[in-house]
């Protein structure tokens, strides 16, 4: 089962570029941009990574960011999990960034897009992974600072798939930021958002996104099984959720193994990603096996699992309907 995840044609909706700053490229930006760092070894930095909830994650997140600087930076960071990636079999990905993460502490915009963009063009001719970019806003800064981020993104909105949500939930509703998601429709963007699981509010938080905000899919939100008349609304519109199992398991008591497996039962298009894999000890290949492991998944549903990606992706349909193809190709050569 391991050597049918690994050749199983991939595919990430829910990861942070920034949370796949791995504590080897940690070092070695700091020593670049003359930073010192409160660690003294790799080994060291790792073993800090003990976390028990979201906000004890954020602390150490960001405050890993801190080496990021500049245009070779990012484009560094982006190539690195862009590698990592090819070699796992990840087709495609969209990729989070966190652009309000860099600007709030004086690094342009215009440094970090276009550091990433060049790395996605890069791997995309050399490693055959395809990506596209999913601009999120920090909901514990205001919403003025999110819609000052979205005007300073339109210059560059070709570059930039749709806009998410992240950071810290608690006090931070979906409807905090209606006006900016407005907005960002109006331009063009699709929509996505966090609702993190077992947050405070969030069932209600879901409901905000999917009914009040009117999002194309949900990140995370696990916790919609607790309402089924909203599980009847995401199967209606056929929308995907972006499940998280190893990073689950850190901020809350488990990898809500079997909320996946009711989700899959019930005909959700969930997904499997693997959301911040340098902080979380997971790519996406460790999360499907970890997965695969707690649920005893068949080859099957695995191929599933990746058909619900491929489908909700941002993609044109005949691009859908390839990886689709690669999918159903190596399934039935697999289980020959």
């Amino acid at each position: 089962m391991k050597d049918f995840i690994a050749g199983l044609p991939k595919c990430e909706l829910h990861l942070h570029i920034e949370g796949t700053l791995e504590p080897e490229l940690k070092f070695e930006l700091a020593g670049r941009n003359g930073l010192e760092l409160p660690y003294s070894s790799v080994e060291e930095m790792r073993a800090a990574y003990a976390f028990d909830s979201l906000p004890s994650f954020l602390k150490v997140y960001y405050e890993g960011m801190q080496v990021l600087r500049t245009e070779p930076d990012f484009y560094d960071l982006a190539m690195a999990y862009l590698r990592k990636a090819a070699e796992q079999n990840v087709r495609y990905a969209e990729i989070f960034f966190d652009p309000q993460a860099h600007t709030s502490r004086g690094v342009p915009f215009d440094v970090v897009i276009r550091g990433l963009r060049r790395a996605l063009m890069d791997a995309e001719a050399r490693l055959g992974v395809r990506a596209q970019l999913i601009m999120c806003f920090l909901r514990d800064f205001q919403a003025e600072y999110a819609m000052a981020t979205l005007l300073e993104s339109l210059p560059y909105k070709e570059w930039i798939a749709g806009v998410g949500l992240d950071s810290d939930e608690k006090g931070n509703p979906p409807v905090k930021f209606a006006a900016v998601y407005e907005r960002a429709r109006q331009e063009g963007y699709l929509l996505t958002m966090h609702c993190d699981v077992d947050q405070e509010n969030s069932i209600e938080h879901i409901r905000q996104a999917v009914e009040d905000i009117g999002v194309n899919r949900v990140d995370h939100g696990v916790n919609i099984l607790e309402d089924q008349r909203l599980v009847e609304v995401v199967l209606e519109r056929g929308m995907g959720l972006t499940c998280c199992p190893i990073s689950n398991g850190y901020v809350t008591d488990s990898m809500k193994s079997e909320a996946i497996r009711k989700l899959m039962d019930l005909g959700v298009r969930v997904t499997i990603n693997s959301d911040d894999p340098a902080y979380f000890a997971g790519y996406v290949g460790e999360n499907l096996e970890a997965l695969q492991g707690a649920l005893q998944l068949t080859h099957e549903e695995l191929a599933q699992l990746e058909r619900n990606a491929f489908e909700i992706t941002w993609l044109p349909r005949h691009l859908k309907d390839a990886y689709l193809a690669e999918v159903d190709a190596y399934l039935a050569t697999a289980v020959r």
